[in-house]
């Protein structure tokens, strides 16, 4: 179950500390923010959806760019944490997303595959694609994968 009460219908982590971990995220900040639902969680893939809401608009109506980049950005970086598993953590270095056609209501959904996985970096393709299946968005997140977590933000 994620934190809005949804079951993932799919899921090929078997860390049962990685979902307590998931549903932190997910309960406050940027995860809370998005209203993102996940139905599928697996190394090879996630998929998601949320409603797009007034206050994700920018001046002219449209939804904000940065509302893709985020949703980008997150559903690879869970993908990559999924994939990664107990070896570390994950944290974005690049997030390069194109906005393809302009939305301003409904629900969209975010689909997250591997393009590179290594011992160092990884590279997630994400679609962002509407009901009709038109392609909204698209994003490519380059993760690094970290073994030493606690070095991270340190000077």
């Amino acid at each position: 179950m994620t934190p809005s009460g949804e079951e993932i219908t799919e899921t090929a982590v078997t860390d049962p500390e990685f979902y307590e971990r998931l549903e932190e995220v997910l309960s406050r900040g940027m995860g809370e923010y998005l209203g993102l639902r996940f139905t599928e969680i697996t190394p090879d893939s996630v998929r998601a959806h949320w409603r797009i809401r007034p206050d994700m608009h920018q001046p002219a109506g449209l939804v904000h760019g940065g509302v893709y980049c985020a949703v980008v950005e997150t559903v690879a970086s869970l993908a990559g944490s999924a994939w990664l598993g107990d070896r570390g953590h994950v944290v974005g270095v690049n997030n390069n997303t194109d906005f393809l056609r302009a939305v301003r209501e409904g629900t969209l959904h975010a689909h997250a595959i591997p393009m590179h996985r290594g011992r160092l970096q990884q590279l997630w393709l994400v679609n962002i694609t509407d009901d009709q299946h038109k392609l909204i968005a698209r994003g490519h997140v380059r993760l690094q994968n970290v073994t030493d977590a606690a070095r991270l933000g340190a000077s």
